[in-house]
């Protein structure tokens, strides 16, 4: 498991570091204006349905479905099944974009209220329809990925993601060089998300070669679809749940010039490690669950559910004090050029810190959820994602009078760790986490290595940031870099002191998966 873990995981981080290099050149050209609230308000409806789709979402309804089908009515069944999910998947996602498509400017106005009255709507709505034909391709991709990652394939899983950024990243390049004007920019990015979806497809149809785990292909509705459907959606609005959250902040964001843009550009930053576990925990958890389930493993689910929880807490304490500590200079050498100015750093960076205070609670859900996607119940995640989202619209409006942009990042953090508690509640009433006696002893050492890390990180900080501030950028870049080595340095360290990780141990397990379980 922690080897399909590390896989998929370094092939999320790729994607997220190709995700900065996209939304700094996004910053670079479009800026925080008009235009680019439009874009930003248009890409986070296009990425909120891939998101959706692709970081695990599909795998917590397929793979339990399709596994099912083939311990107990053989491959060709399995084949069948997944074929008449392709088919079935495909032809709604074309419908859906081609229906979006023709009521777009009513959904523009649905997701950002304050452009209504405004041409920055128009901009929206024209940016939004370049993008729908994303969709069309995002079904058979994301379905072909869930049948890879339910037979143990997870490099080409984690890694095809990477061609949506590479292929918006050479048109941006291009674009800078270009020197076009901002909305006519805009409108080609649009366009090259569509193609990036084509690209993503087409290599996973490359890499298929001869093998038939979805044939044949027709689209059904018959009683295995129907449940498999009743299923799929409430898990996939509930893997979604952080995207939610921040869709409903835009909403209230959208009044204020600039907000939308501020907003998105600080949650970019906290989807780094969200992604890591959240992808990770999508595809390799949920199927490692499953069988442990299916063979009646207490041992089994005791370690899957255990392991997942250190994990995805070992990664998201730390980063969560870091991105508080480091939020002011992470922004500046990210985002702040070209269009893009040292008063968007500021309220970037503002929103960032109270975004990261609902990172350990977002990652929770991330990790909590497998344990009842893996029992196929995917409707008490899906309620604890509408609680979530209900109560960060309600604060996000409240706190936003008060406290502005900050107030509504304020909201999302808040509807963030109220999702994670009604998913803590849910889980202990009804079957109860199986965690075991190595994760009771860890866990406690885990947050006092992060906490210690995040106070030697700030006292640091605190005496070598200030004489950089008018230092030349590349300074300012290398001396963040040291500063984020020794935090990781320092954790690993004080990780190692607490003996909560064994490198040698680490190691091992890693080297104890078979090559083949990675197979492309």
């Amino acid at each position: 498991m922690i080897r399909s873990f590390l896989t998929v995981s370094v092939g999320t981080l790729a994607s997220r570091l190709l995700g900065f290099a996209r939304d700094a050149m996004i910053a670079a050209l479009l800026g925080t204006g008009p235009v680019a609230d439009a874009f930003l308000i248009a890409f986070q409806l296009v990425n909120v349905v891939r998101r959706l789709l692709t970081e695990g979402a599909l795998n917590a309804a397929l793979v339990p479905a399709w596994l099912r089908e083939r311990e107990t009515a053989g491959a060709v069944a399995a084949a069948a099944f997944a074929g008449r999910v392709l088919g079935t998947v495909s032809a709604a996602l074309i419908v859906a974009a081609a229906s979006i498509g023709l009521l777009m400017p009513f959904v523009m106005a649905a997701l950002a209220p304050g452009f209504v009255g405004y041409p920055t709507l128009q901009l929206a709505v024209n940016d939004a329809r370049l993008m729908l034909p994303y969709l069309a391709f995002a079904g058979p991709a994301t379905v072909m990925m869930a049948l890879m990652s339910a037979q143990h394939r997870f490099a080409l899983t984690a890694f095809s993601p990477l061609l949506f950024n590479i292929a918006l990243i050479t048109v941006m390049i291009a674009l800078l060089g270009w020197r076009q004007d901002p909305a006519y920019a805009a409108l080609i990015m649009a366009a090259t998300v569509g193609i990036a979806g084509l690209l993503q497809l087409l290599i996973l149809l490359l890499r298929r070669g001869g093998d038939r785990v979805a044939t044949p292909l027709r689209i059904s509705l018959d009683t295995d679809m129907r449940g498999f459907i009743g299923k799929a959606i409430p898990g996939m609005i509930a893997s979604s749940g952080p995207q939610l959250l921040v869709v409903g902040g835009a909403i209230i964001a959208s009044s204020s010039p600039s907000a939308v843009s501020w907003l998105y550009f600080a949650n970019r930053l906290i989807e780094l490690p969200l992604g890591i576990v959240g992808v990770a925990m999508g595809t390799v958890l949920v199927p490692e669950l499953t069988r442990a389930l299916r063979g009646d493993d207490g041992v089994a689910i005791a370690h899957a559910e255990s392991r997942g929880l250190e994990l995805a807490v070992g990664l998201a304490l730390p980063a969560t004090l870091g991105l508080i500590v480091l939020s002011a200079p992470i922004v500046r050498m990210l985002f702040e050029h070209g269009a893009f100015t040292a008063l968007d750093t500021a309220a970037t960076a503002h929103a960032l810190m109270w975004l990261a205070l609902g990172l350990p609670a977002q990652t929770l859900v991330k990790a909590l959820s497998p344990a009842f996607f893996a029992r196929e119940d995917t409707l008490t995640p899906l309620l604890s994602v509408l609680k979530g989202f209900v109560v960060a619209i309600v604060l996000s409006v409240v706190l936003g009078q008060i406290f502005g942009p900050s107030g509504i990042a304020a909201g999302i953090a808040l509807g963030a760790w109220s999702s994670a508690f009604a998913l803590i509640r849910r889980g202990a009433a009804t079957f109860g986490f199986s965690i075991d006696a190595a994760a009771r002893r860890r866990l406690p050492r885990i947050v006092a290595a992060a906490l210690i890390m995040g106070g030697l990180l700030w006292l640091i900080a605190t005496f070598a940031l200030p004489p950089t501030t008018n230092a030349h950028g590349l300074a300012q870049a290398i001396l963040l870099v040291v500063l984020i080595v020794v935090g990781m340095a320092a954790y690993g360290l004080l990780l190692g002191l607490f003996g909560v990780i064994a490198w040698g141990d680490a190691v091992s397990a890693i080297r104890q998966t078979k090559p083949s379980d990675l197979r492309d």
